[in-house]
């Protein structure tokens, strides 16, 4: 009789974040284990808001943990740190993040007088838009002095080249800047790429405007002229500002329009011609001004097509919280049904999970502090948000709450996404405000196919009469998915042993790899 070549018998597929063999406990005392730097930077990144307090840790010490591991991992391992870098900026949609684990990790590799490359594409990794050049400079000379390394310049000429258009200097170079794009042009000595032969004018013209001799604007910079005259032309006349084409071929932003016409245009009328030129994200984040605005049906209706439709969804990049956040502020219904398919199309990497899942969801009193100062979306929001993400995909989800108690959530699988996130939200303190995991696991855990944990991962000590950890309450052979929405250090999950793993972040891009490991496969870094 075959001992081991059973029916059952299959390779346990393995993800990146590993811990160490060292113990630990998390903030409310219970067992945790630490990963090694790696694994932490990943998951740690993903959930970053630079400079934000959390709710145990101050932002000073949670940045300076930052620092150190990038510092840490950039010397042992350029190549690594690049596609990191990359990946954080482009995939995982972190700006802040990946700016200063570009910068910091750069200062450390020339700290070192490590030698093996890097250093130049590390910069240029993590700059995709157009104000971010300035923002790297001001980042570099904040934190490390006026002395700006060859590196580091070269990576910033060569983003600048890359992204300084006409758009983006009327968009990004304002008055509000320290480094305008004349300081970035002027301080790393830019040279125009040789795909775009206007490049040089735009460079003269920016360097010029900086410095108040910009009397003319030169011939080829046919959209910087337009929106001159037309800012001329709104002086005295601002029902100018009621052209769409006009507004689009300028190159002019909402918040330009807005203050141009100040009360002297009617509102409804000034969306209506802003509407067409502005992108996803400005105008989900403006539907209350809309309806405040008292904007024509049919105007609302072509906004709403372009809200929910998956190509610019996609293209925006936007983290699915965003749709969520417009749901919350939206004074009418009219946006419901719109914001509800963008809601899904901003989730399409949620996968239809085999079998029955059990999803947790940690509502205790830490879980209710909001993503940044900016947001009102709290990190249980965004549990709520993945647990309905994976039963509207078709999958048999058993939806539960916990925090001291635990309370099951019912889900309708054809129903709004937004309304049973809603109705979920809604029973938040219901059941405490402590973090009673293991208890949670071992009062709902009933043969489920998997578990998917979405927490902080501070858990409290078990009250049983055993140092049971998290990782240990449900058998040893059923996969546990830890999503980590904060990047604490101590962790519940014993990442990296056997059917135990921990991925993080806001985008539904984390699923990827749950999706892979599901499926019996190795996930390797993100970006290999």
């Amino acid at each position: 009789m075959s001992k081991f070549n059973t029916r059952a018998a299959r390779a346990v597929p393995t993800g990146p974040v590993r811990t160490t063999s060292d113990t630990a406990r998390t903030y409310e005392g219970g067992p945790a284990y630490l990963r090694e730097p790696r694994g932490e930077l990943l998951l740690f990144a993903l959930t970053n808001m630079v400079g934000e307090d959390t709710f145990y840790e101050s932002a000073t010490a949670r940045d300076q943990r930052f620092n150190d591991l990038v510092h840490t991992v950039a010397v042992e391992d350029g190549y690594w740190m690049l596609g990191f870098v990359g990946w954080l900026r482009d995939a995982a949609g972190m700006r802040s993040a990946s700016l200063v684990a570009a910068a910091e990790a750069v200062h450390a590799r020339l700290t070192a007088r490590t030698l093996n490359g890097f250093n130049r594409q590390i910069i240029g990794a993590a700059l995709k838009r157009p104000d971010e050049p300035g923002e790297m400079l001001a980042y570099w000379t904040a934190r490390h002095g006026r002395k700006i390394p060859k590196p580091v310049k070269r990576g910033v000429a060569d983003a600048a080249a890359r992204l300084y258009s006409e758009r983006s200097l009327l968009k990004y170079d304002t008055d509000s800047k320290g480094f305008r794009f004349a300081d970035v042009l002027e301080l790393t000595h830019a040279s125009p790429a040789d795909d775009k032969p206007w490049q040089g004018e735009l460079f003269k013209h920016a360097i010029d405007r900086r410095h108040k001799r910009d009397e003319t604007v030169p011939e080829r910079l046919r959209t910087i002229a337009a929106n001159r005259a037309l800012r001329e032309a709104a002086e005295a006349d601002p029902e100018v500002l009621l052209d769409a084409e006009a507004l689009r071929a300028a190159g002019m932003t909402w918040e330009d329009v807005l203050s141009l016409a100040g009360p002297r245009v009617d509102k409804a009328k000034l969306w209506t011609s802003i509407a067409p030129s502005m992108g996803i994200m400005a105008l989900i984040r403006n539907v209350r001004n809309f309806d405040q605005a008292r904007l024509p049906d049919d105007v609302a209706e072509a906004i709403a097509a372009r809200i929910c439709d998956p190509e610019a969804i996609a293209a925006s990049r936007l983290f699915p919280y965003r749709f969520l956040s417009a749901h919350r502020a939206a004074p009418t219904q009219r946006w419901g049904h719109a914001l509800d398919k963008a809601l899904t199309a901003a989730t399409a990497n949620v996968p239809a999970l085999p079998g029955r899942t059990l999803v947790l969801v940690d509502t205790s009193g830490s879980m209710l502090s909001t993503v940044s100062k900016r947001s009102q979306v709290r990190h249980v929001d965004i549990g709520a948000l993945f647990g309905v993400a994976l039963a509207h995909r078709g999958a048999e989800v058993d939806l539960v709450g916990f925090a001291n108690g635990h309370f099951r959530q019912p889900l309708r699988k054809w129903g709004s996404a937004l309304a049973d996130i809603d109705r979920f939200c809604a029973r938040v303190g219901e059941v405490g405000h402590g973090t009673e995991t293991v208890a949670a696991l071992k009062a709902t855990y009933n043969g489920h196919d998997r578990v998917v944990l979405i927490s902080d991962m501070q858990a409290f000590r078990w009250a049983g009469d055993s140092e049971l950890t998290v990782s240990e309450a449900i058998p040893a052979d059923v996969p546990m998915f830890g999503v980590n929405t904060t990047g604490y250090a101590p962790t519940v999950i014993a990442s990296g042993t056997p059917n135990r793993y921990e991925i993080g972040g806001f985008s539904d891009k984390l699923f990827t790899l749950m999706e892979l490991l599901v499926q019996g496969k190795d996930a390797g870094w993100p970006w290999e």
